[in-house]
């Protein structure tokens, strides 16, 4: 032991022991600061993450409303193109009424029809009835004008019904392709093959002008020049919203879906309820008619002088506008939109 504590060792721990209370006490004196500084740059830390996650928070509401604008500018387009469509809608040219219809004619083979139609009416009045001169000019105008637009008019009714049948099922298609991973034109593709007429040729049309070089948007847009229904309107605004600022179009295009079903359920059940309304208006429209038939056949002596006589062509053209504005009214008050 005394071997051990030399006064070579007995320095040595001498100084160890004075640098151990050295440090010890300036480790006492400075530990405020030095805890002080620890904090201050956690602190500073935290500062910054909470900068980063600012500016990142600050890009993701950038991006947001670069993406609101762009939806903003999108509905803005589409409102201006939907007042111009209203406008045609109201009112469309005849070229366009007949694509609508889905006739291939042009202007000159209507007012051909128109003439034929005329003419047809004409002779028959002469001929067969043995009207005067001014009633058989009165039928042919009126089988010239007015059969042909009635013609237009009913097969394009009866396009947008069909259309409006089948569309929902065409946009199922889309929505089923986009989450089997198809991309859209591809799907417009199967839609142009396998679907039903007008649907098949109305996204042939579509596809095609894709093909052309026309974008989705541009393409879709056309949609509802041809077909002014509503529906079609709300795709065409779907699409171009979808394209221009991004989303999930196979959940807007199910709700879309959705939409179209509840609008074709409602427009049943108006129909439904309507359906005693325009039976009277049936009834109340033909009894006149129907008259007149029973008369003719137990008193035709008594019915024929409206035929035969200058006053009772007048009773008979008066009755027959009376009857029009009443069935104008009656039309106007069972008819709804929907």
């Amino acid at each position: 032991m005394t071997e051990f504590l030399t006064p070579q060792m007995t320095v040595i721990a001498l100084a160890v022991l004075a640098m151990l209370a050295v440090g010890g006490l300036t480790v006492a004196l400075f530990y405020g600061r030095i805890r002080g500084v620890s904090q201050a740059e956690k602190r500073q830390a935290a500062i910054a993450d909470r900068s980063a996650a600012v500016v990142n928070r600050a890009k993701g509401v950038d991006q947001a409303a670069r993406r609101r604008k762009a939806v903003q500018d999108s509905l803005r387009d589409l409102e201006a193109r939907e007042k111009a469509r209203a406008l045609r809608h109201s009112s469309p040219p005849l070229e366009l009424r007949l694509e609508q219809a889905g006739l291939d004619w042009s202007r000159q083979t209507f007012f051909l029809v128109g003439a034929m139609v005329g003419l047809v009416v004409a002779i028959v009045g002469y001929l067969i009835l043995g009207l005067p001169i001014y009633a058989i000019a009165a039928f042919g105008v009126a089988g010239a004008l007015g059969f042909p637009f009635w013609l237009v008019n009913w097969l394009r009714k009866r396009r947008m019904k069909l259309f409006l049948n089948e569309f929902p099922a065409a946009v199922d298609i889309i929505v089923r392709g986009v989450k089997a991973g198809l991309p859209l034109n591809d799907c417009l593709r199967i839609i142009a093959n396998e679907a039903k007429e007008p649907v098949r040729t109305e996204f042939r049309l579509i596809h095609e002008r894709q093909t052309l070089g026309q974008s989705v948007t541009d393409a879709v847009t056309k949609l509802p020049e041809r077909v002014p229904v509503p529906e079609a309107n709300f795709f065409a605004i779907v699409v171009a919203i979808q394209q221009k600022a991004g989303g999930n179009l196979s959940e807007v295009l199910g709700n879309l879906s959705k939409v179209l079903r509840e609008r074709a359920k409602m427009r049943g059940k108006i129909r439904a309820m309507s359906m005693e309304a325009k039976a009277s208006a049936w009834i109340i429209g033909s009894l006149p008619i129907v008259v007149m038939v029973l008369v003719y056949l137990t008193s035709p002596e008594y019915i024929m002088r409206l035929f035969t006589e200058p006053v009772g062509h007048i009773i008979l053209g008066a009755s027959a506008i009376w009857m029009g504005i009443g069935v104008y009214v009656m039309r106007r008050m069972i008819n709804f939109d929907f």
